[in-house]
């Protein structure tokens, strides 16, 4: 019991020797960060080539106002735009970047927390990190249901309709309710493991923000339930909000967030080599392991009229 309790109390302050990637890299070396929780977001998938469709840039093309091609209820309304931007999903394949393969290896290390992640395109799963670490805040595409009776849709008949270009519709009988991806829209509820897993978020003796500006709420405020001890560590190739004032994180006592604008792969590899011992080379294993494993939207659905 007193073990159970353990997970909630408050961890011990933690500090940086130095507030630069190698103070970041001697602190996980020294053995005193046990738990380290990582929130990432598309930047890390946009290496293996998978578009940022949240972004302006990654959606300009199919609607006057991008924003509405993620709102529920534009979607209800006209979901073609939506399945446009699918479309481009299906065929294509995917290997995991080594950002995906450094949280792979945080957890084979016995020192990841939890990995909290915006992406939907189930990348970290294939990098082999486990599903019970993989808080996946916006859902997955893995499964589908109908906007109106909440019936699922089976894989095959999803398949077949995107790649044909059509809109799936609900087969239940007098329904005929447009289908979507079990992914969360601006105005849904985000699943309920982000609630039930929250407490765990005080655990954290480091946060690591990668390959997310936090610009979409309320994900973005799962950084501010890390205790105000715990460094927070932004890389990511623009700015991030209070993260980057100084005086923000001051006043907040968080004195020990730091920011690395850039590519996420190339800083994820200069990290690992700082922190030297085996770390490289595990690294290197991880990623050679992955040559062959890519991924497809749908792909053990096997579509005979294609």
């Amino acid at each position: 019991m007193d073990q159970l309790f353990s997970w909630f109390k408050s961890p011990a302050k933690p500090r940086l020797t130095t507030k630069d990637l190698e103070g970041v890299a001697q602190y996980i070396a020294s053995g005193k960060c046990k738990n380290i929780v990582i929130m990432s977001g598309a930047g890390i998938s946009r290496a293996a080539g998978i578009p940022d469709f949240r972004s302006e840039r990654g959606r300009q093309h199919f609607v006057p106002r991008p924003q509405d091609i993620f709102k529920l209820s534009y979607f209800k309304k006209n979901p073609k735009p939506f399945y446009q931007v699918m479309s481009q999903l299906y065929g294509d394949a995917y290997r995991p970047t080594l950002t995906h393969l450094f949280i792979r290896l945080l957890e084979k290390k016995r020192i990841l927390n939890a990995c909290w992640t915006q992406n939907v395109d189930n990348m970290e799963r294939l990098a082999g990190v486990s599903s019970w670490r993989l808080i996946q805040a916006h859902g997955s595409l893995d499964t589908q249901r109908c906007t109106t009776c909440n019936s699922k849709l089976d894989d095959r008949k999803m398949k077949q309709a995107v790649v044909s270009g059509e809109v799936p519709i609900c087969e239940k009988r007098g329904c005929k309710g447009f289908v979507k991806p079990d992914v969360v829209f601006f105005e849904d509820a985000l699943p309920l493991s982000v609630w039930l897993n929250f407490p765990f978020l005080k655990r954290a003796d480091l946060l690591i923000i990668v390959g997310t500006s936090l610009a979409v709420p309320p994900f973005a405020f799962i950084a501010d339930q890390v205790p105000t001890s715990c460094p927070r560590v932004v890389i990511n190739n623009e700015s991030v909000w209070d993260i980057s004032s100084s005086r923000s994180a001051a006043t907040r006592g968080r004195e020990n967030d730091l920011q690395y604008i850039g590519d996420c792969d190339e800083t994820v590899r200069r990290l690992v080599q700082l922190i030297g011992g085996d770390w490289v080379a595990q690294l290197d294993a991880l990623w050679k392991e992955t040559e062959d494993k890519v991924f497809r939207y749908k792909d053990n659905v096997v579509l005979e009229e294609l």
